[in-house]
């Protein structure tokens, strides 16, 4: 091989190695960091860049997109003295590669410290109840002093999350049985509540019934008493008229004194009748009344006022109307017979009760002495002397 093609290959090889030197490719959202003489010189963008070879080196290459960072968990102690285990996330950019370079030697390291102290700080001030409800309050806490301290390091905290608060298992347990005894009592309560709501509802609705029934009864009872009030007008009205036909009727009739009497007879029997009647006292006027019916029979056809003589038959015309006399004279003695039958029977029972309660009765009520044959001496058929 000649010594010139070996300087050739040399010569291809420093231009090479010169190209290399000079240009640089910088990929999409990163940023290279060039130094010259180990002094910051500029920062390439993305994209061709040429730099001065052997002079400029591109130190750091700074990713610009934004970043997620799990931290492992880190036992954190609450206000009630328990201990906690707290797993954090957080999402951060780099804004400014310089600075993120030549501030921070390591800004991971110290975002992951930084977020550990200050956790530590927030939830040491609260008890395990609040710090198990409140992450909200502690996320934009932490993202607050997190962003406020990696503003120099050219670091933005765009969010930071827990991923998980694990209290110990005993407190773990403790919490278990809160939570079904809260739980248990929740639904005691709302089975309670439905038992409440459905008695309520039941006594509505008896209440309602009870309330539908009484109007019914007393709507009932109102048809009832009009019906009733109804029923008694129209009897009233038909027994008044009735008495005023049956008035009317007498008053056409013209009843004299006899005809009363003898009534007052008739009913004499009726009223001695029952088993509850004990005494019977005859008043003093029936004396009178049988006077009146004595005249009034002696009044009749065929029978004279006064005989003279001895008793003999009166001719009373054709034997036909002698016959129809003798028999309505004859009902009649038979009837005024049982009358004064009854009479003297009601008077020998009030002697037996006046004797009984030593003359309680009044001296007035007398039987006056009447015979017993009617009145009528002899043959019905004939007059006798009165």
């Amino acid at each position: 091989m000649s010594p010139a093609f070996i300087v050739l290959i040399v010569l291809v090889v420093f231009v090479v190695a010169l190209l290399a030197r000079t240009v640089r490719i910088v990929p999409q959202a990163r940023a290279g960091i060039v130094e010259r003489f180990g002094k910051y010189k500029a920062s390439l963008p993305a994209g061709l860049n040429i730099v001065v070879p052997f002079v400029d080196k591109v130190r750091y290459m700074i990713d610009l997109r934004e970043q997620v960072v799990s931290f492992p968990p880190q036992p954190v102690i609450t206000e009630d003295n328990l201990v906690v285990s707290i797993d954090t996330v957080i999402y951060f950019q780099v804004t400014d590669p310089v600075a993120a370079t030549y501030e921070i030697a390591n800004y991971i390291q110290a975002v992951e410290q930084l977020t550990m102290t200050t956790l530590r700080n927030i939830v040491g001030g609260m008890d395990l109840e609040q710090a198990l409800t409140s992450r909200d309050e502690i996320n934009n806490r932490l993202r607050g002093v997190l962003d406020e301290a990696t503003g120099k390091w050219g670091i933005r905290v765009n969010r930071v999350e827990l991923k998980g608060i694990d209290p110990p298992p005993s407190i773990k347990d403790s919490m278990e049985k809160q939570m079904r005894a809260d739980r248990d009592k929740r639904a005691a309560i709302l089975t309670a509540e439905g038992q409440r709501q459905s008695a309520i509802l039941t006594a509505e609705g008896g209440k309602q019934a009870a309330i539908l029934n009484a109007e019914g009864d007393r709507e009932s009872l109102i048809l009832r008493a009009q019906a009733d009030r109804e029923s008694r007008i129209l009897k009233a009205q038909g027994e008044g008229q009735a008495i005023q036909t049956v008035f009317q009727a007498i008053h056409d009739g013209r009843p004299d004194q006899s005809l009363l009497a003898y009534q007052y007879l008739q009913m004499m029997p009726k009223i001695a009748e029952g088993s509850a009647n004990k005494v019977w006292i005859v008043p003093s006027e029936i004396g009178r009344a049988l006077e009146g019916l004595g005249s009034t029979m002696t009044s009749m056809q065929g029978i004279p006022d006064k005989v003279d003589g001895p008793l003999t038959r009166v001719d009373m015309g054709p034997a036909e109307a002698v016959q129809s006399d003798d028999a309505a004279l004859t009902n009649t003695h038979q009837e005024v017979a049982a009358a004064i039958a009854a009479a003297e029977a009601s008077s020998d029972l009030r002697g037996r009760a006046s004797q009984g309660l030593n003359g309680a009765l009044p001296t007035d009520a007398t039987t006056p002495d009447i015979p017993t044959d009617g009145g009528v001496g002899g043959d019905p058929g004939e007059p006798s002397a009165q």
